[in-house]
């Protein structure tokens, strides 16, 4: 079995693919109105409509009430990434802080609620 992606469901694709455009800095790839993936060279971002939880079972998702799962992105500044990316996200959760591990991480929430980490390479 191989890991491929993960999928977040929400109320409105359009601006969670944007939100997520702009962090990434890389393009979606529609399939159609309900569904959106970015592609980054490590795995698949993929964003549904909660239109589509049926195909799955009804009430088997709901959207924007993740309080368990962090998406990481690698960064080479976290410093820097904070800067560009504090007026755009939702809430920051963390400021740039050296956790006890030694790496410099920032946590923030996607305009659904969902958690996500900045730290180095």
């Amino acid at each position: 079995m191989k890991f491929i992606s993960t999928r977040i469901i929400t109320a409105d694709v359009g601006r969670l693919v944007g939100f997520y455009e702009m962090v990434t800095g890389i393009s979606a790839i529609w399939g159609n109105e309900l569904f959106a993936e970015i592609p980054t060279p490590i795995g698949t971002l993929a964003i549904g409509s909660e239109k589509t939880v049926p195909l799955f079972g009804e009430g088997s998702a709901e959207p924007a009430a993740n309080r368990s799962a962090i998406l990481e992105f690698i960064v080479e500044d976290v410093d820097a990434e904070y800067v560009r990316l504090r007026e755009h996200v939702g809430e920051v959760v963390t400021v740039p802080t050296t956790m006890p591990w030694g790496n410099r991480a920032l946590l923030f929430r996607d305009p659904d609620g969902n958690w996500s980490i900045c730290s180095p390479r």
